[in-house]
């Protein structure tokens, strides 16, 4: 299997490759639009701005191949600023248009918390991941679904299972069905993971959050299906 990570300028690749030799594979690291091309499964990694982000996409003719294998049904997991780059468009540094894999847009994280009390924005921290459909504020514990929460990359996943977060802005889909697990930060619900088919993205560093993470990209290389 050639897992395909893309290199265009901010990504974490170091660590990712790290992971992804961990779990058996071999990763193939690029900037190459005919590698995405015959990729097999996709990794789109992120550290820093959504503008600076889609330019470098959008410099290497990388954005148009994402797009056409992603829609083509390859699994692709985008990861920190990847996954915001799968939305529509980012105010950050002015609206600037995204690979709109997932319906919606991408907004600064409010710098008040919901008793209007300043709150450190980027956020950083380790955070519980939990069912998307669950109704409190202040303790994400208290009550609430677990169905189908262990289900794709959360297999063998627990609600409150921590991962490590660092971003200043947050992805809001349309469409909550394409919510797959969020976190809470000042109170209010963060998006933590997307899903639209075999476009995955998470908020978090999976490459960073210890054994959950790398269970959580196991589970993603494992939907890649051999030619029977």
């Amino acid at each position: 299997m050639i897992v395909t990570i893309i290199n265009y300028g901010l990504s974490n690749l170091l660590s990712m490759s790290r992971a992804v030799r961990n779990l058996g594979h071999e990763p193939v690291v690029t900037s190459a639009p005919k590698d995405v091309d015959k990729a097999e499964i996709l990794i789109l990694p992120g550290v820093g701005a959504f503008k600076d982000g889609m330019d470098g996409l959008s410099h290497l003719e990388l954005v148009e191949p994402i797009i056409k294998k992603a829609r083509s049904g390859c699994p692709l997991l985008a990861i920190c600023l990847g996954m915001q780059m799968l939305f529509d468009e980012s105010d950050e540094f002015g609206v600037t248009k995204g690979l709109g894999l997932i319906p919606g847009r991408v907004e600064r994280i409010p710098d008040l918390n919901v008793r209007d009390e300043r709150q450190r924005v980027p956020h950083v921290s380790w955070n519980g991941l939990y069912p998307p459909d669950i109704g409190f504020v202040d303790d994400p514990r208290s009550e609430g679904t677990e169905d189908n929460f262990g289900s794709t990359l959360l297999l063998g996943a627990q609600p409150g299972d921590e991962v490590y977060f660092i971003h200043s802005f947050e992805g809001k889909p349309v469409d909550n069905r394409h919510i797959a697990a969020v976190t809470y930060y000042g109170g209010r619900r963060i998006c933590a993971i997307v899903s639209n088919d075999s476009v995955f993205g998470t908020q978090f560093h999976p490459e960073k959050s210890g054994a959950v993470g790398l269970n959580i990209l196991k589970n993603f290389l494992s939907l890649h299906k051999s030619p029977s």
